[in-house]
C-alpha cells in the first residue's frame, strides 16, 4: 500500500499547484479584469486535499499490515498467487443501484423532492440487497 499512497500525495502535491498555477494565470489574464476565478480554484484545492486524505490512509494501513508482494522489491510473481477473496459471479443488484441513482438524479434536476424521497428509499433498499445477497443468516451447528 506504499505505493498506493506514494500516487495520492503525487497526486495531492500535482493539484495544489496547479491550483496556484490556475490562480496566477487568471490573475494575469486581462479577459479576467485581474480577479481569480474561485471555483476552479477551489476545486483543484479539495481535489488535493482529498488525494492527501486518500494517501495518509493508506500510507496509515500500510504500517500495520505486513508487507504485500507490491510493497517488497524482493519479491517473486508466485508470492502473490493464492486466494484474494470471492467475487460475485454476476449480480442484478448494481443495475438496480445505478437505476434508482439515476432516478434520484432526476429527481434533484427537476427538483421533485418527493421523487427523491422514493429514489432515496429505493437506492438504500439496493445498496441492502448488494451487501446482503450472499448472507444466509446465523450459523446453527
Amino acid at each position: 500500500m506504499k505505493v498506493e499512497a506514494r500516487i495520492f500525495f503525487i497526486v495531492a502535491v500535482f493539484a495544489v499547484i496547479m491550483a496556484g498555477v490556475y490562480w496566477a494565470w487568471a490573475v494575469l489574464d486581462p479577459r479576467f479584469g485581474g480577479k481569480p476565478e474561485p471555483v476552479g480554484i477551489v476545486a483543484l484545492v479539495l481535489t488535493g486535499g482529498l488525494a492527501f486524505l486518500a494517501g495518509s490512509y493508506m500510507q496509515f494501513v500500510a504500517r500495520r499490515i505486513e508487507p504485500r508482494p507490491e510493497d517488497r522489491e524482493d519479491a517473486e510473481i508466485s508470492d502473490g498467487a493464492g486466494e484474494l477473496g470471492f467475487f460475485s459471479p454476476g449480480s442484478y443488484w448494481p443495475v438496480g443501484m445505478a437505476a434508482t441513482a439515476a432516478l434520484a438524479a432526476l429527481a434533484l434536476a427537476f427538483f421533485h423532492i418527493w421523487l427523491l424521497v422514493i429514489a432515496l428509499v429505493a437506492l438504500l433498499i439496493t445498496i441492502g440487497g448488494l451487501v446482503f445477497e450472499y448472507h444466509t443468516g446465523p450459523s446453527h451447528d
